[in-house]
């Protein structure tokens, strides 16, 4: 499968992605048996929602620009 290419990220995005990287740091320190499922698909759900803000963001400008 093709490496997709991250997407420029907001602020608000930016903060979360972090937070969330320094939990997952957290339980890593914690045990490397800890479940981090949850905070591995917050992670994904927040990185596919801004791939979708750009490819909106790309066909509202292509039918701005027709």
């Amino acid at each position: 499968m093709a490496a997709e290419k991250d997407p420029k990220f907001t602020t608000g995005e930016v903060a979360k992605l972090a937070w969330l990287t320094a939990r997952m740091a957290k339980r890593g320190i914690a045990s490397q048996t800890v479940y981090q499922g949850d905070l591995e698909r917050k992670f994904t759900r927040i990185v596919d929602g801004a791939r979708e803000r750009e490819q909106r963001a790309a066909a509202d400008a292509d039918k701005r620009r027709r």
